[in-house]
């Protein structure tokens, strides 16, 4: 096997640029994810802590119901993450099959757009997760604004 020639490696180089770039992308997201992932648990922590110590039922209940949120909250950032992570690992993937394609000579169009297809569906599945989160961090301050907003007793 004779090795290949700085011109028939740059254009393999260069279709593997998309998925690197896709990659080096969703990790920023991922990033994102990440650090909300981990003021959910703290605040989970924070609220579990509040419900042991608290014997004021109005103020138990007001406190579980936070703490059910968080909990749906931190589902939904561990789909959302494992989503987008499960689409840079495919689009590694497409890396290696775009150079095994050029280097052997192998015809694998149909794999490499199915690939791509793949990865793209689990980013969209992910950051589709992620603004499901977003929304329902929405459901944990209206539920604070409208006590907040309750005369004093």
């Amino acid at each position: 096997m004779t090795l290949p020639t700085r011109d028939d490696v740059l254009p393999i180089i260069q279709l593997a640029i998309t998925p690197v770039i896709l990659m080096s992308s969703i990790g920023a997201v991922l990033l994102s994810m990440t650090n909300r992932m981990g003021r959910v648990v703290d605040r989970t922590r924070t609220l579990a802590g509040q419900i042991r110590e608290n014997e004021n039922p109005a103020e138990r209940e007001h406190l579980v119901g936070q703490l059910q949120v968080m909990f749906r909250r931190a589902k939904l950032l561990r789909l959302a993450m494992t989503m987008s992570t499960l689409s840079v690992f495919v689009s590694g993937l497409l890396v290696m099959v775009i150079f095994i394609s050029a280097l052997t000579r192998a015809e694998m169009s149909a794999f490499i757009l199915v690939l791509f297809v793949v990865s793209i569906s689990f980013l969209l599945f992910g950051l589709a997760t992620f603004i499901r989160d977003v929304f329902l961090s929405l459901t944990a301050l209206k539920r604070e604004v409208d006590r907040a907003l309750l005369p004093p007793k």
